[in-house]
């Protein structure tokens, strides 16, 4: 199944610069920016500048340029917040939703970087 792009998502609007973020760092091919709701100390949301959808959508359709970037914007916000425990930080957690069953809300490929405090167990284990 080919999936379909809204360019009037949120984070699109956010691309063209119709709505206003608080950036982090910007790349090539990735931006990334606080979240305006964050569930933690950080909370900074990178996106790839493509019309990607989930990671699945990202991993079979984006150039290797626009992967790299990608994976290293990741790690320069990490770095950049202090967070990777590589360098001494206290470590982050990093989520990607997709689709309904991951309950995604945008449907643009972002990750959330959570850090500044220990994020506690990911989910109840079930039975």
């Amino acid at each position: 199944m080919a999936y379909a792009y809204d360019d009037q998502n949120i984070f699109a609007k956010i691309l063209r610069g119709e709505i206003p973020n608080d950036t982090v760092l910007e790349t090539e091919h990735s931006l990334a920016f606080r979240d305006i709701s964050p569930s933690a100390p950080h909370h900074v949301l990178v996106i790839p500048k493509g019309a990607y959808v989930t990671y699945d959508h990202f991993a079979a359709e984006a150039s290797e340029a626009e992967i790299v970037d990608y994976t290293r914007a990741v790690g320069q916000v990490c770095a950049q917040l202090g967070v990777d425990p590589g360098a001494g930080g206290g470590g982050y957690r990093m989520i990607s939703n997709a689709g309904d069953h991951g309950v995604q809300e945008v449907p643009h490929l972002h990750v959330h970087i959570l850090a500044g405090r220990n994020i506690g167990r990911m989910i109840e284990k079930q039975g």
